[in-house]
């Protein structure tokens, strides 16, 4: 009898440690230098995948976490909505508000790649509406006083996340030649927002001086030996979350906002970067 309430007990305290991490949002902070103007700042907030995620008060106390670190720019790296969404008005709250906080740069996740055309539009809509720009394997730039970035935003390609029998043994690469193709040699400070962080060194091959991705959910359990899981169901992934780097360049990796997850709770990143 003792066995079995002590099994009871544990079992609703795992309960509670899930409920807990996923209902709270915490602020992690970064601070890295790049080739920036001297005696210059910059500050950013990070956030990823929001999808199969959901806040009453309309998004009021992730907005307003946001809005007190007064951000210059806010990067999301794609999953904004999950792929079996088709309104988007609800998200299209948040963008609007964190519009108003300051410039909004969207790039597509894995969600985002598997929706159909008509749903591809409305999305596409969505954040034209509430103010974002959309980076569809495109770039633009974004000023502040003296400093300027060269935002690039690539798409990735379905096979990087799955095959089309729905397996994830063998999955395709994505290399710095296919970056290239896209949008040529990068240029000035460059910013590259790809939502999957697995192709790390590609993107610092091609030139990315910061390279912001999502994906991992931060492993979703967190444990000693780092994050659990990715979702290509593979254990103990490479990279889970932080800032990473490689060759002198920098990956900064959100833990995201959605999914379940344990020990790991949604995350708003705040990067500030300095000159170097």
């Amino acid at each position: 009898m003792r066995i079995l309430i002590a099994v009871i007990l544990i079992f609703f305290m795992f309960l509670m440690c899930v409920c807990l991490d996923n209902s709270r949002i915490i602020v992690k902070k970064y601070k890295i230098t790049a080739g920036i103007p001297k005696d210059k700042k910059l500050k950013i907030v990070h956030i990823s995948d929001i999808h199969k995620r959901k806040y009453s008060h309309n998004w009021r106390i992730l907005t307003e976490k946001i809005n007190n670190l007064q951000p210059d720019v806010i990067f999301i790296t794609g999953d904004i909505i999950s792929r079996t969404e088709t309104d988007f008005d609800y998200k299209g709250v948040l963008i609007k508000k964190l519009c108003s906080i300051c410039p909004v740069f969207c790039s597509k996740g894995n969600h985002e790649l598997d929706l159909n055309d008509n749903n591809m539009e409305k999305y596409r809509k969505m954040l034209k509406e509430s103010g974002a720009v959309f980076l569809e394997n495109s770039m633009t730039e974004f000023k502040k006083d003296d400093i300027k970035l060269n935002i690039y935003g690539a798409d990735l390609k379905k096979s990087v996340y799955k095959n089309q029998d729905g397996s994830y043994r063998n999955l395709d690469n994505y290399t710095a030649k296919e970056l290239e193709a896209i949008f040529g040699r990068p240029e000035g400070v460059s910013v590259l927002l790809a939502h999957n962080p697995f192709f790390f060194s590609e993107y610092a091959k091609w030139g990315a001086e910061i390279t912001f991705s999502g994906h991992v959910h931060g492993g979703a359990v967190n444990t000693p030996l780092g994050g659990l899981l990715s979702p290509e169901r593979k254990f103990f992934p490479k990279y889970t979350k932080g800032i990473y780097e490689s060759n002198g360049k920098k990956m900064v990796l959100s833990a995201g906002i959605g999914k379940l997850r344990l020990f790991n709770p949604p995350e708003i990143l705040f990067l500030e970067i300095y000159s170097g």
